[in-house]
């Protein structure tokens, strides 16, 4: 009834409103495409003085290239532009495969910093660390370079060695780095039983990462005989990779419930993503370990079974990259990188730049750096990144554990124990204390 007589008062007052806007908006949509025709005339007036006018002659490509580049570089961190060996490399990362290093790199006022270097592969085993900074490579400064030029310079033939001179933020001095390049197999996924619990180390979230943390949860299942105590999934120096897979993941250690959802520049443009029923842990207890090396699809997982009480997060705040890329290939060898999206957890956090904040704050008190308080690098830290859009400051302050006496052993101390990995071994302590006791074995009636 309420809808009818709704109906009937609407139409003419509808029609007066919009009447009334239209010379208003055909005024608006006129001013914008004016000041648009402007800003592209100085555009191509630029462009024509440089090509005529530079002391050296430069091709149009290289300067709609350079255009192309700096318009998304206004933009964030994370919008780029790939062309011929760029957008081979970015097609390679993506299937899980590719040549180099094992370093994610950044950028920042000329400078080349360590995202997170990728676990057994050459930068990490030299000891290539998050935070550092890589200022020269065989010698060369590379201060000024864009990414794509600092990362061009680390690539080589396989079995070619490279020199990095690191800053390590709390060390005196530079020091010199020997890394020897090799083709990078990436295994997203490694498991293993420690006293009874399964432990499921993600790498990162290539095109089959969701398939192998499934068999990882089987195997652990048949190795224990269905009698894991519980898992912990190690999501440490993960700089994430696909969507889908960070959703496969968290799939597989939940019941039911939205996994995480994607919301772009309209608001009512919004896309959830849902976990189906099967809970292969079987409701056991899981922890999941952090860094500030932990991005991106590796922060849906952990802000996932966070908000549904299904995981503790424990470590290090994460790095903070809550949006989504697109990938759109611009022709045979192109391809345009671009933030279209952001993030948000079940509970509605946005991740971007304030990242997942541990239940339970552990430092990495086996990492011989971390007595000189070595700073980490974030999203937030990263020049024009990304605002929120939510109730969080991007200058979350990272938790003071120096006073925790549970965290006062050294690095020395604990390597005489025996103890290599703090956090895992802090983890699989706590994960005993949470697993329920066993049953007492049933006594059986004789005559």
């Amino acid at each position: 009834m309420t809808k009818s007589r709704l109906s009937n008062l609407l139409p003419p007052l509808a029609l007066v409103g919009a009447l009334s806007l239209v010379p208003i908006a055909t005024t608006a949509m006129a001013a914008s495409e004016s000041n648009t025709q402007k800003e592209l005339e100085t555009f191509f007036s630029v462009f024509e003085r440089v090509r005529e006018n530079y002391v050296d002659k430069v091709d149009d490509h290289t300067l709609i290239k350079g255009a192309i580049d700096g318009m998304l570089s206004a933009l964030d961190p994370h919008s780029s532009y790939a062309e011929a060996a760029d957008f081979a490399q970015l097609r390679t990362t993506t299937e899980g495969n590719y040549g180099g290093l094992g370093l994610t790199v950044s950028t920042e006022d000329g400078a080349v910093k360590v995202i997170a270097p990728t676990e057994d592969s050459p930068a990490d085993r030299a000891g290539v660390k998050a935070g550092d900074y890589i200022t020269h490579i065989d010698g060369e400064f590379l201060y000024g370079y864009s990414l794509d030029e600092a990362v061009d310079k680390m690539r080589g033939k396989p079995g070619t060695t490279v020199k990095l001179t690191i800053v390590r933020p709390g060390r005196d001095a530079p020091f010199d780095v020997k890394v020897t390049r090799e083709k990078i197999e990436l295994k997203p996924v490694k498991w293993e039983v420690k006293d009874n619990v399964g432990v499921i180390n993600i790498n990162g979230f290539s095109a089959n990462t969701g398939a192998l943390t499934r068999e990882a949860l089987i195997s652990i299942d048949q190795a224990t005989g269905g009698k894991a105590t519980g898992y912990i999934i190690d999501l440490r120096n993960n700089p994430g990779g696909l969507l889908d897979q960070a959703v496969e993941v968290s799939d597989a250690f939940l019941e039911q419930g939205e996994v995480v959802s994607e919301r772009g520049r309209d608001p009512s443009d919004i896309e959830r993503f849902y976990a189906k029923p099967g809970d292969l842990s079987h409701g056991k207890p899981i922890i999941i370990l952090v860094d500030a090396g932990t991005a991106s699809a590796a922060e849906i997982v952990a802000g996932a079974l966070q908000d549904h009480r299904r995981a503790i997060v424990m470590g290090e705040r994460s790095f903070g990259k809550g949006s989504v890329q697109s990938v759109v290939q611009m022709g045979p060898q192109a391809a345009l990188r671009l933030t279209t999206a952001r993030y948000y957890t079940p509970s509605g956090r946005s991740v971007q730049a304030g990242g997942i904040d541990p239940d339970i704050a552990v430092p990495q008190l086996s990492d011989p750096d971390f007595a000189k308080k070595r700073p980490r690098l974030r999203e937030a830290d990263l020049r024009r990144h990304l605002l929120s859009q939510a109730n969080i400051k991007d200058d979350v302050l990272e938790e003071d554990t120096t006073s925790d006496p549970r965290f006062t052993a050294t690095a020395e101390e604990l390597e005489k124990k025996g103890v290599k990995d703090f956090q895992l071994d802090y983890a699989l302590k706590t994960l005993k204390r949470l697993a329920p006791p066993a049953a007492a074995p049933a006594k059986v009636a004789t005559r």
